[in-house]
C-alpha cells in the first residue's frame, strides 16, 4: 500500500487499511499527498523492497507486532514543482510495524521506518 501511494497520490486505500489514529500512517499519507510519482515530485527508485521478516510476534492486547527489513533504491524528492530537489541515496531500513484486529482482517496501528 505504501507503494501504491507513492507512486500515485491515492492516500484512501491506504489509510482504509490503517486505524484511525495511526498517526505515521497519516504523516505518510500528508506526505506523498504533495509529493508522489504520479506528479512528478517522487522520481527514481523510491519504492520499498521487502528482503526480509525477521520478527513477528503477538502482544497480550492482541496486537500483531514485527519488522521487516526493506531497502530503497536512490531517487530524488521535491515538495513542490519550484523547489530544490533533494537526492537521496539508495539505502537499508527497518520498518516496524504494530497491526491490529479489525472485522476480520488486521490493520495497521503503527509504523516507523528507521534507517540502519
Amino acid at each position: 500500500m505504501l507503494n501504491y501511494t507513492a507512486a500515485t497520490g491515492d492516500t484512501s486505500p491506504m489509510l482504509a487499511e490503517s486505524e484511525a489514529g495511526c498517526e505515521n500512517c497519516k504523516s505518510y499519507a500528508k506526505f506523498v499527498t504533495k509529493a508522489n510519482a504520479a506528479n512528478g515530485l517522487l522520481k527514481g527508485d523510491y519504492l520499498e523492497k521487502v528482503t526480509d521478516v525477521p520478527e513477528l510476534y503477538r502482544g497480550e492486547s492482541g496486537r500483531l507486532g514485527g519488522s521487516a527489513a526493506v531497502v530503497v533504491g536512490a531517487y530524488v524528492s521535491r515538495h513542490s514543482k519550484s523547489a530544490t530537489p533533494i537526492s537521496l541515496k539508495a539505502a537499508k531500513y527497518t520498518r516496524e510495524f504494530a497491526l491490529s484486529p479489525q472485522g476480520g482482517n488486521w490493520v495497521m496501528y503503527e509504523m516507523e521506518l528507521k534507517k540502519q
